[in-house]
């Protein structure tokens, strides 16, 4: 069940607590009427709301972060590797070709 998720199960339940907190506090704030003896507390809410999913957003960087896996190996690439690589040398030789046989 929790294949996909890799790595840094930690930074993805420090995103997700404070996304679910976050956007809690924020909708409360914005649309329940919240009073108490004439001072209204919504802004509070929406502030702190806000701020928590905010703070959130690096968890999810961490959480991604984590999980990046390695630039692929060269066996991964086979064919289409070794194309690139083999373009990227005809044009680098042609470019100092150029350059030698123009002079300074």
């Amino acid at each position: 069940m929790c294949s996909g998720i890799k790595h840094c199960k930690v930074a993805l339940g420090f995103a997700i607590v404070f996304d679910i907190f976050g956007f809690t506090a924020l909708f409360l704030g914005l649309f329940a009427p919240l009073e108490v003896k004439g001072r209204d507390f919504g802004d509070l809410l929406v502030y702190t709301g806000a701020l928590l999913v905010l703070m959130s957003l690096g968890g999810w960087v961490m959480w991604y972060s984590g999980n990046i896996e390695g630039m692929p190996t060269q066996k991964d690439l086979s064919g289409l590797g070794n194309a690139v690589d083999r373009f990227a040398r005809n044009i680098s030789r042609k470019i100092y070709t150029h350059r030698v046989h123009r002079g300074p």
